[in-house]
C-alpha cells in the first residue's frame, strides 16, 4: 500500500519521459502539468511549495503521487467517470429507437438521423447516438438466401467432410463455371491514377462478345484447372469432366463437388458418370454456392481480372483468364475452409452420413 509520505525515486527512463513531456509543444497543459508535479516530487520539494507553484489544492498533489507510485507512467493519465444517465434521457433515446422501428410514412424505405429528428422534434444528433449505443444502422441493407432443399444437413455434411476429411488416396475438385463474362473495350484511354486520384475509365465502352470458364479448384492443393467454351451446356460440362479426369491416373478415385444447375443433372452426365465408375459427383444444396469452394476462386478472379480489365475480343479475354491462372498455380495454396458458426451445427443421424 503506498501513502503519500512514501518519497518517489526515478528511473533514468522516466525522468528523460517526463522532461520530454514537459518541453512537447503539443502535449495537453494538464499532462505537461502532472509531468511537472511528478519531477518536482522526485527533487525533494514540500507539497505546499508544489501547490504554490503549480496553483493547485492538496487532493491534487496527493491523488497523482498516489497514483504514480501505483503504475508509474502509465497511470499519469485523467480517468474520468462520466455523469450518470437522467431518466428523462433514457425515456427519450427508448422513443427513438421505437420510431426507429417503425416503416416511414412518407414513401421512404428508412429513416435518416435527420428526418427522424424533424419527426420527433429532436436533434439529429440525438438520433444518431441513440442508434449507435444501439448497433442500428438504418441505412444499410445485406442480402441473404436460404436453402429450400430439405436434404440440406445431409448434403452439406457429405461436402464438408469432403473438405476437413478427404478420402484417402483420393483427389477432390470443386466445379463450376462462371457464365456470360463479357469481353469489354473501352472507346477512351484509360487515366492512370495518381496520387489523390483513383484510375478513371470511359463511360462507354464496346462489347465484343461473351464466353464462359470453366473451373477446377483441386482443394488439397489451391491449384486451378480451366477451360473456357463459347457457350455452356451439358455437353460442353461433361466435355470439360472428361478432360479433368483425362489428367489424372487411370485408377485415381475422383470426387468433384458442383451446384445444382440443370447442364449438371441431364442424361449426358449420367451416361459419362455411368462410364467411370471412379468418378462420384457431390451435389452442394440448393441456394448453397457458399459451399463450393471454387465460387471464392471466382470472386478473386473477377477483383483481379474481370472487372477492370479490357479485351479486344472474346479470345483476347480467354487468353488472359488462362494466363491468370497458369501464374495462380505457380504459388496456389489450399483454401483454409471452415465451417463455424454455432448457431448453425450440422447434425444428422448417423444412417445419413456417405462414409466414403
Amino acid at each position: 500500500m503506498f501513502t503519500s509520505a512514501q518519497p518517489i525515486v526515478l528511473t533514468e527512463e522516466e525522468r528523460v519521459e517526463l522532461e520530454a513531456r514537459l518541453r512537447s509543444r503539443t502535449l495537453r497543459v494538464s499532462d505537461a502539468r502532472r509531468a511537472r508535479l511528478v519531477l518536482m516530487l522526485a527533487e525533494g520539494h514540500s507539497h505546499a511549495v508544489i501547490r504554490d507553484r503549480l496553483g493547485c489544492n492538496r487532493g491534487y498533489v496527493t491523488r497523482w503521487k498516489t497514483r504514480f507510485l501505483e503504475g508509474r507512467l502509465d497511470a499519469l493519465y485523467p480517468r474520468h467517470q462520466g455523469s450518470r444517465r437522467d431518466l428523462d434521457s433514457m425515456r427519450l433515446e427508448a422513443r427513438i429507437l421505437k420510431a426507429t422501428m417503425k416503416t416511414p410514412t412518407d414513401g421512404s424505405t428508412h429513416w435518416s438521423t435527420r428526418r427522424l429528428a424533424k419527426k420527433l422534434g429532436v436533434n439529429h444528433m440525438l438520433v444518431a447516438r441513440a442508434w449507435a449505443r444501439a448497433g442500428i444502422q438504418p441505412f444499410r441493407v445485406e442480402t441473404y438466401v436460404a436453402s429450400d432443399d430439405p436434404d440440406f444437413e445431409a448434403k452439406a455434411l457429405d461436402v464438408i467432410g469432403l473438405y476437413l476429411n478427404p478420402p484417402q488416396h483420393a483427389v477432390v475438385f470443386s466445379v463450376d463455371e462462371k457464365t456470360a463474362i463479357q469481353a469489354l473495350d473501352r472507346t477512351l484511354p484509360v487515366l492512370p491514377f495518381s496520387p489523390g486520384r483513383a484510375e478513371r475509365h470511359g463511360f462507354e465502352y464496346v462489347r465484343h462478345g461473351t464466353l464462359s470458364l470453366y473451373a477446377a479448384l483441386d482443394t488439397a492443393t489451391g491449384k486451378v484447372t480451366g477451360e473456357t467454351v463459347a457457350h455452356h451446356t451439358s455437353e460442353a460440362f461433361v466435355a470439360f469432366l472428361s478432360s479433368l479426369v483425362a489428367g489424372q491416373p487411370a485408377d485415381q478415385e475422383i470426387h468433384i463437388i458442383a451446384d445444382n444447375l440443370s447442364a449438371h443433372k441431364t442424361k449426358r452426365v449420367t451416361e459419362f458418370l455411368a462410364g467411370h465408375p471412379k468418378v462420384a459427383l457431390h451435389y452442394t444444396p440448393t441456394y448453397s454456392s457458399w459451399l463450393n469452394q471454387v465460387e471464392l476462386w471466382f470472386s478473386k478472379l473477377e477483383r483481379d481480372v474481370i472487372a477492370r480489365g479490357i479485351f479486344k475480343s472474346a479470345d483476347d479475354l480467354s487468353a488472359k483468364l488462362m494466363r491468370y491462372i497458369r501464374n495462380h498455380n505457380l504459388t496456389a495454396k489450399p483454401i483454409k475452409w471452415k465451417y463455424s458458426n454455432p448457431s448453425r451445427r450440422i447434425s444428422v443421424p448417423a444412417s445419413a452420413v456417405t462414409v466414403h
